[in-house]
């Protein structure tokens, strides 16, 4: 392996298997650095392809995301580093592809429990083909002022207080990534801080190895002296040792191997990583501790001590020349995001939406704060749901049921009616269910199931107002506007629709009032003395007895009952049940494959 540097400020990955959190904290990281170019060139997410809206700085970027390896190396051929947050299962198989690529140079594993034979197929093909793994069980690195891995580090201010945003001295190797992040901290605290700081992961076979890297650090002219933290287990830290005695590093090596209280166990003990293990004498840390001491490291006698040697060390570099104390820099402002500072009281933002009758922020949603697991366990129906969500309060049981009548009456009306034989000509097209839907839906209007509304408004109007029936459809009259709610196409005096005939019997069984619908019927009885198709139809019983549900129920007040006439609450009513009967008509037309529609031409007037 030796080299020397792997990453630079215009270094660029491939991240693979999306992770929002890891990847904005590299795009932080750069801003922070103050790079031109965010380090993350694309995204690869199996299955998915397209963009992902992240932060460079205060700048929102669009990252593209590949479903294919080969697909982002081909498009991004300058990024050099992949790096793998795919699990266990997966991450062999994609790293090695991604080794395939030619344009990939280092490949970072970040999964745990990546079986080990696997790992030595990747060691075996990385070593053949003069390429660089980091891992399994990595946190990664970091190149101090120019590139880092993922969630190396950790948070932006840990990153600061480190001052990884700029290059020091130091060349830093681990095995862990937690361990690392102290070092960091401990290495700012008594030096100018890292070059390069790099966690090989705690498997029994990881990708490189510390002498691997301590090596590289010896070919980088700016790595001024190298500090190594091993533990206990396995025997890497013998080829650091054979390296040392060797003549091969000749910068100041400060390390320390950690586990040395796996004596006082009177049985082996697992530590946390799967090498952690000591497997004899000489994989214990005292063994390797004094082996690195007697090669040459300067080792101290405890962990504790580790800070004052390598303090110690960087002081008598500086002392003789070799270490020019670096100009310290002021790091740009990372940008906070607006919902962490929204929590922490930094800021307030105004919302962009209003919403009063749903809420599914909790362990459940609610509808008008009641827990939809309680509309279940209570047996609740349709009727109580629109109760909930449209008038926002639970309306007494008939009111529910009457509401729940007024869709079984209204889902559909035979296909012979414009909003059904739109979508049935729809369907026939071969259009998709909402689109079937939505063109019977736009028939609705004042012509066609749209008089509900209008039907109370007027009713309610010339009732409130003394009116009688005279009075108030000859004034219609004499505006040129149609009583709504009265007149049907089939139905006649001798001849009354069914479904009116249903809901008057179901109000006067069971509404305190129908002062509303009583007056509508007055007003029938006027206009069949006119024409006898002059009926009240089921617009106008529905608009009428619904006046009579809202007043009689005393759940609402005069100024409600008239903003829920005005905003439209009834004809919704409409709508709701004739979409069940559309969706009906769109299956039963596919269901028997009907062909396109083309309307008979003896159908058609054809004239001048």
């Amino acid at each position: 392996m030796a080299t020397g540097q792997l990453f630079s400020k215009t270094t660029q990955a491939l991240f693979y298997n999306y992770k929002q959190l890891p990847i904005q904290r590299m795009l932080d990281f750069d801003f922070l650095c103050g790079r031109e170019t965010p380090s993350v060139a694309g995204i690869i997410n199996p299955g998915s392809e397209g963009f992902q809206k992240l932060f460079f700085g205060q700048e929102e970027i669009a990252i593209p995301v590949h479903s294919a390896i080969e697909a982002a190396c081909a498009a991004h051929p300058t990024a050099d580093v992949f790096i793998n947050f795919a699990s266990y299962r997966s991450a062999a198989a994609s790293s090695m592809a991604a080794l395939k690529q030619p344009t990939i140079r280092v490949v970072a594993i970040i999964a745990e429990g990546v079986p080990e034979s696997d790992t030595k197929q990747l060691i075996a093909y990385a070593k053949a083909n003069n390429k660089v793994v980091i891992g399994p069980a990595t946190v990664g690195g970091v190149q101090a002022g120019a590139f880092k891995i993922g969630d190396t580090a950790g948070t932006i201010d840990n990153i600061i207080q480190c001052k990884l945003y700029r290059p020091g001295s130091v060349g830093f190797v681990s095995k862990s990534g937690g361990m690392s992040n102290e070092l960091y901290n401990t290495i700012a605290r008594v030096t100018d801080g890292i070059y390069e700081g790099i966690a090989i992961g705690g498997d029994v076979f990881p990708g490189s190895t510390l002498s691997d890297h301590v090596l590289r650090f010896n070919n980088i002219p700016q790595v001024k002296m190298i500090v190594v933290l091993g533990e206990l287990g396995g025997r890497d830290e013998y080829s650091l040792v054979e390296a040392l005695k060797q003549g091969k590093i000749n910068k100041p090596v400060v390390a320390w191997v950690s586990g040395t209280c796996a004596t006082l166990f009177k049985s082996e003990v697992q530590f946390g990583h799967a090498g952690a293990k000591s497997g004899g004498e000489m994989e214990s840390a005292q063994a390797k501790n004094q082996a690195l001491r007697e090669a040459g490291a300067a080792v101290p006698t405890s962990y504790e001590a580790f800070e004052g040697a390598i303090k110690e060390t960087f002081e008598k570099l500086v002392e003789g020349g070799k270490i020019t104390p670096i100009k310290e820099v002021t790091p740009p402002q990372i940008p906070e995001d607006l919902n962490i500072a929204i929590k922490s009281g930094k800021v307030r933002a105004p919302t962009h939406i209003i919403s009063t009758i749903s809420d599914d922020r909790g362990e459940e949603p609610t509808y008008a704060g009641v827990p939809m697991s309680s509309i279940v366990e209570q047996g609740l129906g349709v009727g109580d749901v629109i109760s909930l969500l449209w008038f926002k309060r639970s309306l007494p049981r008939y009111c529910t049921r009457f509401i729940e009548i007024c869709i079984m009456l209204c889902a559909d009306h035979g296909p012979c009616v414009s909003g059904a034989h739109n979508t049935i000509v729809t369907a026939r097209a071969g259009k998709d269910l909402v689109s079937s839907l939505v063109s019977g839906l736009l028939t609705i209007g004042p012509r066609f199931g749209g008089a509900i509304d209008d039907a109370a408004r007027y009713f309610k109007d010339a009732y409130d107002r003394g009116l009688t029936p005279y009075e108030f459809v000859e004034s219609m009259k004499k505006k040129g506007i149609r009583v709504p709610g009265i007149g049907h196409r089939i139905k006649r005096g001798d001849n009354r629709d069914k479904r009116v005939e249903l809901l008057q019997l179901f109000a006067r069984t069971n509404f305190p009032n129908v002062k509303y619908m009583e007056y509508a019927v007055e007003v029938e009885t006027y206009t069949l003395s006119k024409s006898n198709n002059l009926v009240l139809n089921v617009d106008g019983a529905i608009g009428s007895l619904f006046l009579d549900l809202l007043a009689g129920s005393g759940m609402f007040t005069k100024q409600e009952i008239d903003e829920i006439v005005g905003i439209g609450y009834l004809n919704g009513l409409f709508v709701l049940a004739r979409a069940i009967g559309l969706i009906g008509h769109t299956f039963d037309q596919k269901r028997l494959k009907q062909p396109l529609y083309r309307h008979p031409w003896e159908d058609v007037l054809y004239t001048k």
